[in-house]
């Protein structure tokens, strides 16, 4: 699967990119991330991006110069993909669209700063809307990274066992994941519940069922 970031900072992926399940798959060969700078595609000495509102306030806004030629030439370098607009007024991201962003063979993740994109970005480009809460971050940035991480989580082989995403919380069962034990089996007086220990698979699925629908109630 293959993602596309464009962003006015793409080294804040650096490290990101370079760590843990995401750099193991990326090193597999079953993920693709790559980082576009919306300033390449900038006119000027300054590569200027942003500007004042018009109707007046405070900030500034993402020109639509800049960042429609940079989505319209990424684009045009494979298949046209899904393009995803990271914004606070988008549909707030859910393991459902995790699930049908995983369906998708390239996302392209477009990261606003500022005061956000002018509008005529949204009209254009047409892209799908998402939010990762009702808050607001600095950028597009580290909501980018949030879908990254929910998405390949679904991607065949990037989990050391597949059956690792069908028990997670919010699954198709729309429950909450049961609670989980390891070593050692007591810790500061609170020890593992005795049907974990006793080896009948059947009684631990019972008791797994029960305490995730407890959990979800």
């Amino acid at each position: 699967m293959r993602f596309d970031v464009l962003t006015i900072f793409p080294e804040i992926f650096t490290s990101y990119l370079s760590q843990s399940l995401l750099k193991i798959a990326l090193d597999a060969g079953l993920v693709q991330v790559n980082t576009w700078n919306i300033r390449d595609w900038a006119p000027g000495k300054h590569q200027k991006v942003d500007d004042t509102p018009f109707g007046g306030g405070p900030g500034m806004v993402m020109m639509p110069g800049p960042v429609i030629d940079a989505v319209e030439a990424v684009q045009a370098q494979a298949e046209a993909g899904q393009l995803v607009m990271l914004t606070p007024a988008g549909t707030r991201l859910t393991q459902r669209i995790v699930e049908d962003l995983a369906t998708q063979p390239r996302l392209l993740l477009l990261c606003g700063r500022y005061e956000g994109f002018d509008d005529r970005i949204r009209q254009i480009l047409k892209p799908r809307e998402l939010s990762i809460g009702d808050y607001v971050c600095n950028g597009g940035e580290v909501p980018a990274m949030a879908v990254i991480d929910a998405v390949i989580r679904l991607v065949p082989g990037v989990l050391g066992d597949d059956r690792s995403a069908a028990d997670d919380s919010h699954n198709e069962t729309g429950r909450l994941e049961y609670p989980q034990y390891t070593r050692p089996r007591e810790y500061r007086g609170l020890g593992v519940p005795d049907v974990l220990l006793g080896g009948n698979h059947q009684a631990v699925a019972r008791w797994r069922e029960e305490q995730s629908r407890r959990q979800t109630h």
